[in-house]
C-alpha cells in the first residue's frame, strides 16, 4: 500500500437495517461520506490543503438522532461496552489497527483530523483479551508498532457481534493520522489468524467471502460498501471477471488484490483517441491511496496531454482546473470491461490549485482513488477473482449474495440508455453553437462530448427496493490543441 489516504468504515444505523428488512440479512452495509461533504462534517473540518494526506477522505454518513433530529456520527465499535473508533479502509493492507499517536501524524491537518477519530480504552472493555505478541508494520507512507489483542467488534446493521477478533492495538505510530482496517487477503496467506472479512464469513455473518466496493464521484460526496452483498443500484448490465494475479506471479510476489490491465487510452471531446504505449501491465486496486501510481514514462505522456511537462516540488503534475469542467475521460481497459475516469475525478483539486491524479512510480504500480471512483468492484476472495464495471447510481439497494455463483449473473439496474440519449442531444445542440475556449496547451482539449453506448436488461439475480435517475453530464468546453 503506497500514499494511502483515509477511507473510514463506520456503523450504519440499525434503523437503517430494519427499513431495508431482509434485503440486509447476511451483508454489512457500511454508507461512507466523503470528507468534502461541507453539510456532513461542517465547512471548517473539510478545509485541507494538497499537502494534508487526509484531504481526500471518506467517512460514514451521519444520521438522524431520535427523537431530537440531531446528527451525530457513527464508528466501528469494539470492545465491551462498545468504544468507537474510526479507521481507514484499506484494500491494500491485511490487518486492524487502532490507537494512531496523533504527535506523530505529519501535517498540521492530517494531526488535527488524528486528534478525532477516537482511542479504544482497553481497561475499560470486559471482553478485551491480551494476546502479547507484538509486530512492526510498515506502509508506503507510515509505520505502526502494535500489540496484538483480542475483543468483541459491534457489526453495523446487525444484531450480531463479532466475538474475540484479534487486530492490534498500536503502541507508536510514525506518519499515521487513524487507525486502519485492512480488508485484504487474510488466514494463510498474509496472516496467521483470521483478518476482518475472514472473521465476518468463520461467524456466519457473511455467506460468502466477498465485498463490493463503490467510493461514489466527487459531486455525489458519499459511496457505499456492502460486505457480502452487492448493490445492483451502483452500475449497469453485468460485471466482468478479472482473475487476481497468483502471488508468486505478481511483481512483488504478495497477495494482493492485483489484476491485468490491457491499455489505458485518452479519449478527449473531440472523441480523437489516444492509446498509450506501454500501458499493458499488472496494477493492484488499492483504496488507502488516494493517487494512481503508474510507471513515469507512462506519467509523463498522460501529464503532458493534460498540458503539463514538469513536476512541482511534491512531485505532482500541475494542471489548468479548467480541464475539470471538460467532459473527457481517462481509460482503463481490462479484458471485458473498460473504466472511464471523467477527467474532474482523475484531478485533484484544492480551491484554485489542480494537480493530475496520477503520479509516477518506478518501483510499485496501483490504482487508487482518483481510478475507484470511477468503478464498481467486487473483491471474490473465495474465487481469487475481481468482478469490475462502471460505476454509475441509481440508488441504493444493498442485498446479500448466498452463494459466489451468483456474481457471473448479476445485473446492475442502472439504465444508461437514458444517459446515452442526454448525452447525444447535449452533443448535437451545441454542434451548432460556440464553445468556452481554455487554453491549456494539452491533448486533452476538445469540442465534442461523447456518448456512452452501454445498455442494461431488467434486475438479475437481486430486486432493487428503489431506483432513482440517472445523472448525465453534459458540459462542452473546448481546450487546447485536439489530438
Amino acid at each position: 500500500m503506497a500514499l494511502q489516504l483515509l477511507i473510514l468504515a463506520l456503523s450504519v444505523s440499525t434503523s437503517f437495517a430494519q427499513s431495508q428488512g431482509s434485503t440486509h440479512e447476511g451483508c454489512i452495509h457500511l454508507p461512507i461520506v466523503h470528507s468534502t461533504n461541507q453539510q456532513a462534517f461542517g465547512k471548517r473540518a473539510v478545509q485541507f490543503s494538497l499537502a494534508n494526506r487526509s484531504d481526500v477522505a471518506y467517512y460514514a454518513k451521519r444520521r438522524p438522532n431520535p427523537p431530537f433530529g440531531r446528527a451525530r456520527k457513527e464508528k466501528v465499535e469494539l470492545g465491551t461496552p462498545p468504544q468507537p473508533q474510526f479507521v481507514q479502509l484499506d484494500t491494500g493492507s491485511f490487518e486492524l489497527w487502532v490507537n494512531p499517536t496523533c504527535s506523530t501524524a505529519g501535517s498540521f491537518g492530517d494531526a488535527g483530523f488524528c486528534s478525532s477519530v477516537g482511542n479504544f480504552d482497553t481497561a475499560k472493555s470486559s471482553t478485551f483479551q491480551s494476546i502479547g505478541t507484538t509486530k512492526s508494520l510498515r506502509y508506503g507512507i507510515g509505520s505502526a508498532n502494535i500489540t496484538y489483542v483480542k475483543d468483541d467488534i459491534a457489526l453495523p446493521g446487525s444484531s450480531s457481534i463479532l466475538k474475540a477478533v484479534q487486530f492490534g492495538v498500536a503502541t507508536a505510530t510514525e506518519d499515521e493520522f487513524s487507525g486502519i482496517l485492512g480488508i485484504g487477503y487474510g488466514l494463510g496467506l498474509t496472516t496467521r489468524y483470521r483478518n476482518f472479512v475472514d472473521e465476518l464469513a468463520a461467524q456466519n455473518v457473511t455467506r460468502v467471502k466477498a465485498f463490493t466496493l463503490a467510493l461514489g464521484g466527487k459531486d455525489e460526496q458519499e459511496g457505499v460498501i456492502v460486505f457480502g452483498g452487492v448493490d445492483t443500484s451502483k452500475f449497469a448490465g453485468r460485471l466482468a471477471r478479472l482473475p487476481i494475479i497468483p502471488a508468486a506471479q505478481s511483481p512483488d510476489g504478495v497477495p494482493r488484490y492485483w489484476v491485468a490491465m490491457q491499455s489505458m487510452t485518452l479519449t478527449p471531446p473531440s472523441l480523437r483517441r489516444k492509446t498509450y504505449s506501454n500501458s499493458t501491465m499488472p496494477v493492484f486496486l488499492d483504496s488507502g491511496s488516494t493517487l494512481t501510481l503508474l510507471p513515469t514514462a507512462l506519467v509523463a505522456a498522460v501529464a503532458a496531454d493534460f498540458g503539463a511537462t514538469t513536476q512541482d516540488s511534491s512531485g505532482f503534475y500541475s494542471v489548468d482546473c479548467a480541464l475539470t469542467k471538460v467532459n473527457g475521460t481517462l481509460d482503463f481497459a481490462f479484458e471485458g470491461v473498460t473504466v472511464r475516469v471523467p477527467y474532474k475525478e482523475i484531478i485533484r483539486q484544492s480551491g484554485n490549485q489542480c494537480v493530475l491524479g496520477i503520479m509516477p512510480n518506478p518501483d510499485f504500480v496501483l490504482l487508487g482513488d482518483t481510478f475507484l471512483r470511477s468503478a464498481y468492484v467486487i473483491f471474490d476472495l473465495d474465487n481469487h477473482a475481481v468482478w469490475m464495471t462502471q460505476y454509475t447510481n441509481c440508488g441504493s439497494s444493498p442485498a446479500a449474495v448466498n452463494d459466489s455463483k451468483a456474481f457471473p449473473s448479476l445485473i446492475g439496474t442502472c439504465n444508461l440508455q437514458k444517459a446515452a440519449v442526454n448525452d447525444a442531444a447535449s452533443s448535437s445542440s451545441v454542434s451548432t453553437g460556440t464553445p468556452t475556449t481554455v487554453s491549456t496547451g494539452g491533448a486533452a482539449g476538445g469540442a465534442a462530448s461523447p456518448s456512452r453506448s452501454s445498455t442494461v436488461s431488467a434486475a438479475g439475480t437481486v430486486t432493487p427496493r428503489r431506483q432513482a435517475s440517472i445523472f448525465a453530464l453534459a458540459i462542452v468546453v473546448a481546450v487546447g490543441v485536439v489530438s
